[in-house]
């Protein structure tokens, strides 16, 4: 029979794994910035920067303040790269920084045909893909909108309204043609793979060793997960992560188990402890590892979640860019933060306590309100400021 494991133990296996339950470093350097990313596999990127971009927040959760300009530097970000450093982007999850070393792993994805009606604008448009792989190699690595071919013009919405010629490097981008060296102004960099990629990245790893790897890390990642879990980890379908699974299981690389409530198979990985208690308190990104599948957050921890960022104003519940708040091995409630930089103020715009921790509101306030000013100070801003409504703000506001 399976051993059984209790939703509790199940949860401080996940915050374990995560690494957010670790002692802090007194200081943080670019050791500790790559063992998180090796941790988690993937930061994944997105455009939203109200508070702050999302790839830098998972660092802040496991790692407190940190200098962004290291982990910029590392990921050659906001500079003009010529060649690949140790990381750079692709589809892995979602759009993500991953590192070099694992390319080879995504050969197979690269090779995946598109939908139909993007097959056949690739189709129609081949010449002007042709000719854009040509300029990058003339040129050298660049941004699109650095393109000099002809076609490549703003259109009536400005840059972010894509023409063909953003759309053929997108292929090329999909395809691996094109490789993301850093970025300018949080502007993509691109170069030509077949220039700019060590040899060793260039080997393709076969589709099934490849999947076997991924899931095996996602395991890794997670803990203790489902099957839904460890196929939304780097986003593969369920029949290929289960053949997966069940070579994992046969290496003895996975242990299936029974978690409490949860009502389907699972598995442990393999070396993964299970802590008697984990303690540790963080803020978290939308898209942190732990939180970016819904409905492990709801199956795992009671906690319904949806980013609210494309909700209309009058449907949100708790904000616009809310971050869930970890305490120990649970998440106790959400914080809607604006990074207010012209006032030099962190705004907390909302700020709830879930419902089954209402009762700890005072305690847990005590532990939180330190992650608002470190957040506050991490971002260059004076004063943590409440500036809207929410069940726990009459608790926080007490300490500031």
């Amino acid at each position: 029979m399976p051993r059984r494991l209790s939703s509790a133990a199940a949860r401080r296996i996940a915050v374990d794994a995560q690494g957010l339950a670790h002692p802090r470093r007194p200081t943080v350097g670019a050791a500790a910035l790559r063992k998180v990313i090796a941790r988690l596999g993937v930061l994944q990127l997105d455009t939203v920067n109200v508070f702050e971009r999302s790839h830098y927040l998972p660092l802040l959760s496991r790692l407190g303040p940190y200098d962004r300009d290291a982990l910029d530097r590392l990921l050659h970000h906001d500079q003009r790269a010529t060649r690949l450093g140790g990381y750079t982007e692709y589809t892995a999850h979602e759009a993500a920084v991953l590192p070099v070393a694992d390319w080879p792993l995504w050969a197979w994805h690269r090779r995946r045909p598109g939908r139909p009606n993007w097959e056949a604008w690739v189709i129609a448009n081949q010449r002007l893909i042709d000719e854009v792989l040509a300029e990058f190699h003339t040129a050298g690595p660049m941004r699109i909108r650095d393109l000099e071919h002809p076609d490549n013009v703003a259109t009536s919405g400005g840059w972010w309204n894509k023409n063909d010629v953003y759309w053929a490097a997108e292929r090329l981008f999909r395809r691996g043609q094109i490789v993301v060296v850093g970025r300018d102004r949080f502007e993509r960099v691109y170069g030509v793979a077949a220039d700019v990629l060590p040899p060793e990245a260039r080997v393709e790893v076969p589709e099934d060793e490849a999947v076997v790897e991924l899931v095996r890390r996602a395991a890794v990642a997670h803990g203790v997960a489902t099957l839904d879990d460890l196929a939304d980890y780097p986003r593969i379908k369920r029949a290929p992560a289960r053949l997966a699974v069940d070579a994992l299981v046969a290496r003895g690389e996975l242990e299936p188990v029974e978690v409490e409530g949860w009502g389907r198979e699972a598995w442990l990985a393999a070396g993964q402890r299970t802590p008697r208690s984990v303690s540790g308190a963080a803020l978290l990104s939308p898209f942190d590892p732990l939180v970016w599948f819904r409905p492990r957050a709801e199956r795992m921890f009671g906690f319904h979640y949806r980013i609210s960022i494309y909700t209309p104003a009058a449907q949100r519940q708790h904000g616009y860019y809310v971050l869930p708040v970890l305490v120990d091995d649970e998440l106790v409630g959400r914080v809607d933060l604006k990074a207010d930089r012209q006032a030099g103020v962190l705004r907390v715009q909302h700020a709830h306590v879930e419902p089954a921790s209402a009762h700890r509101a005072t305690e847990l306030a005590a532990r939180v309100a330190p992650l608002l000013e470190e957040a506050a100070q991490w971002q260059g801003l004076g004063s943590v400021s409440f500036t809207g409504p929410g069940t726990w703000v009459p608790d926080l506001q007490t300490h500031f």
